[in-house]
Parts: C-alpha cells; sequence; structure tokens
C-alpha cells in the first residue's frame, strides 16, 4: 500500500469555488457532498469508473452512491476525521470528468 500523502487542512476561500458548483459542507463541517445528474445510467456508470480511477491514484476514496442516472458523492479524510487539501483535489477532478 502506498504512503498516505501528509494532509494539509484547509480554509473557508479553499471550499468557495466547490461550493459555488453545488457541493455542500455537511457533518458539522467534517464532509462536503455533491449530487451529479446525468442522462442516464451509462453516463453515470462511466463518471464512477472515471472517477474511481483518479481516487485509486491519489489512494483517497470517496463515500458514494447510485441510482439510476444519480451519482451521489460524500468526501472526508477518513485519517483526520475532516477535510483537508486532497478532498478539495478529488472534489476538484470529479466536477471536471463530470462535466468534461
Amino acid at each position: 500500500m502506498p504512503d498516505r500523502p501528509a494532509y494539509q487542512p484547509i480554509t473557508d476561500s479553499d471550499l468557495a469555488p466547490l461550493l459555488a458548483t453545488g457541493w455542500m459542507v455537511i457533518e458539522g463541517g467534517r464532509a462536503i457532498a455533491k449530487v451529479y445528474t446525468f442522462t442516464n445510467f451509462i453516463e453515470a456508470f462511466g463518471f464512477m469508473t472515471r472517477a474511481a480511477l483518479w481516487a485509486e491514484k491519489w489512494n483517497h476514496h470517496p463515500d458514494w452512491a447510485n441510482v439510476y442516472k444519480t451519482v451521489t458523492v460524500t468526501l472526508t479524510t477518513h485519517d483526520t476525521h475532516g477535510l483537508t487539501d486532497m478532498d478539495v483535489k478529488l472534489a476538484t477532478k470529479f466536477d471536471q470528468l463530470a462535466y468534461d
């Protein structure tokens, strides 16, 4: 297993771009969540497949669920019991994958 990165804490300004794209702060500020809606199941599943490859590459994995054309994603850094730069990085990548 690869070494864990040194997680960096985040600030409100780190979250601002994500909040502007539909991410929400939940769990008392310890996580962020977003619901992605696609045209159909194939697009939703394709997004999850692409996102899974990045999550594995960066060794930072989402909590998520899929129902038909909807994917709900929750990100938190379990090792720190809160949000870190890795959550922001992965959320930003997920938005790129969903909308490109």
